[in-house]
């Protein structure tokens, strides 16, 4: 998904209040004279904003985890120097530098890019309390856009309604992207200040969480009860984060939104080359040169090379990460944590409609060449045959956007909860069917449409779901209540929701979300056992 979006002494205890939620022997939390919440951080503290409906959501925006990557680039994020004087946490730090992206019209309501810097890993608190001794549970999301654009300060993500809703703690972030990122350049120097220099975003997460681990009192949150959940890109990051050793004890439940293709990262039979014509186009002869790159240049440089700045994942590199995350089962290091995970109906109506109009009106005779992107070495007129059986009612356009969803997002969420259910963690599927009206109907529920529910944020994503109606709250208070949920007991079961059981590969148990919500064994699975059997395992690239 391509969302481009982002997000600070000690007063004396004369000129602090006291809100009514401590506890007796608790911190209270402390504020400055004009009412702003204070956060006090093991480097300094930070002042902030109160809001939500009630105004009783603390936030904190653009709180820095870690030091500017300027100077230091490719190297593992350092602590940040401490401060003594409050600085003003109200705006969104800068975003990790990115290449641009064009505008989205249905994600015009979240858009709210901040510029970018290599200054950049700063994290986003709402939570209801402050140092109040609550253990609330902390939701910590990780944004779209793959592993090359994005951060944690677009609209859609503003936590204020989750938080009051639920009384948790939600913390969204930034992390390097891209080439300053995901760069392998372990076997082209013997520097060592670069070994870990094709999974740094994924370590800047790490680096994150230690923070809320850190300061899990002070935001009022259980560092014991930590969900990290994300959508797209952000989905794919938590798959990750569940095969990396690093991570382990830094978060208990884990949630995957249409995002389940990081079941492999790149092998360094891969990422050597990608990072070695980037020097190529560069122009330089060795890292330093390329760590030295004016920013602007470097960016110039990452978009003309062969990944175009699109193409990075993480590398499986020995170090931080040692196997595979889900291939070819699910990694141990993560078999404790439960994991809720899931698609929407038809995601590939967004990037394969609004990207290729033509596509929504599709004929029979042309989409055998739209398919071969997507099929592999699969017999095409085979699966078209299949896809018309399975949905007799179906049209040309119809097949070719299922087709496109299954190769990129429902095959590897599926392969997903088929190897994480082999663990003794529970799994738990879902699949989101509500069709938003926008675009005349034509995009019916497509990637990104979940967010705007999970976050309970409708009356800030209108340019998406449409006008706030009593249909939009419902599906957000579905959504957003089955999350809570989840996050404070790995169980997403809700009185507003049918019995929703754990998935298995024998009766693939899903949680329909619409109006009606229901549980169907195996949903489609005529088109699943047939794409499962034809199409090769993950993304089209």
């Amino acid at each position: 998904m391509t969302i481009r979006t982002f997000w600070a002494g000690l007063a004396t205890a004369a000129a602090l209040g006291l809100t009514a939620c401590a506890t007796p022997g608790a911190q209270a939390p402390l504020a400055q004279a004009d009412g702003a919440p204070v956060l006090d951080t093991r480097y300094g503290p930070v002042s902030g904003t109160r809001e939500g409906a009630s105004n009783s959501v603390n936030v904190f925006r653009g709180v820095r985890y870690a030091a500017s990557t300027e100077g230091r680039r490719f190297q593992l994020a350092a602590d940040p120097q401490s401060w003594t004087e409050t600085r003003p946490a109200t705006e969104f730090g800068s975003e990790c530098p990115q290449r641009p992206v064009g505008e989205v019209p249905v994600f015009e309501s979240w858009a709210n890019t901040v510029g970018t810097s290599e200054d950049c890993l700063f994290l986003n608190v709402w939570t209801r309390g402050l140092g109040d001794g609550k253990k609330r549970p902390i939701m910590v999301w990780l944004h779209g856009g793959g592993y090359v654009t994005g951060s944690g300060s677009s609209n859609g993500y503003d936590g204020s309604r989750l938080a009051e809703r639920g009384d948790v703690v939600v913390v969204t972030l930034n992390h390097r992207l891209n080439a300053l990122g995901y760069s392998y350049l372990a076997d082209l120097t013997d520097d060592p200040k670069y070994a870990d220099s094709g999974n740094l975003g994924s370590l800047d997460i790490v680096k994150a969480l230690e923070w809320v681990r850190d300061h899990a009192e002070e935001i009022g949150g259980d560092p014991d009860n930590v969900t990290i959940f994300g959508e797209s890109g952000g989905a794919a990051k938590v798959s990750t984060l569940m095969a990396m050793e690093d991570a382990r004890g830094l978060f208990d439940r884990a949630i995957a939104q249409s995002g389940s293709m990081s079941l492999a990262g790149f092998t360094p039979r891969v990422a050597t080359p990608l990072a070695k014509n980037l020097m190529e186009t560069a122009g330089v002869s060795s890292v330093e040169e390329l760590a030295a790159m004016p920013i602007d240049d470097f960016v110039t440089a990452m978009m003309k090379s062969r990944t175009r700045g699109a193409f990075y994942r993480p590398v499986v590199d020995g170090r931080s990460i040692t196997r595979q995350p889900y291939t070819p089962d699910a990694n141990p290091v993560s078999a404790d944590i439960p994991l809720l995970v899931g698609t929407n109906n038809n995601e590939m109506r967004l990037q394969g409609g609004l990207g290729s109009p033509e596509n929504f009106s599709l004929t029979w005779d042309q989409l055998p060449a739209k398919l071969k992107a997507f099929a592999g070495d699969a017999d095409v007129a085979e699966v078209i045959a299949g896809m018309r059986a399975a949905h007799p009612d179906y049209d040309a356009s119809d097949v070719f956007f299922q087709v496109a969803t299954f190769r990129n997002y429902r095959g590897t969420a599926l392969l997903q909860a088929e190897r994480k259910s082999a663990q003794s963690a529970p799994v738990y599927m879902y699949r989101l069917d509500w069709k938003t009206p926008v675009e005349g109907g034509r995009l019916e529920t497509p990637h990104a449409l979940d967010i705007a529910f999970v976050f309970d944020n409708v009356a800030r994503s209108t340019s998406f779901t449409g006008p706030e109606t009593t249909e939009t709250q419902r599906m957000a208070d579905l959504m957003a209540d089955a999350w809570i949920a989840f996050a404070r007991s790995g169980n997403p079961n809700t009185p507003a929701l049918p019995q929703w059981p754990t998935y298995d590969p024998q009766s693939r148990a899903t949680m329909i979300f619409d109006i009606d919500p229901q549980v169907v064994d195996d949903p489609d699975g005529a088109e699943r056992a047939l794409l499962q059997r034809l199409l090769p395992e993950g993304r089209g690239l």
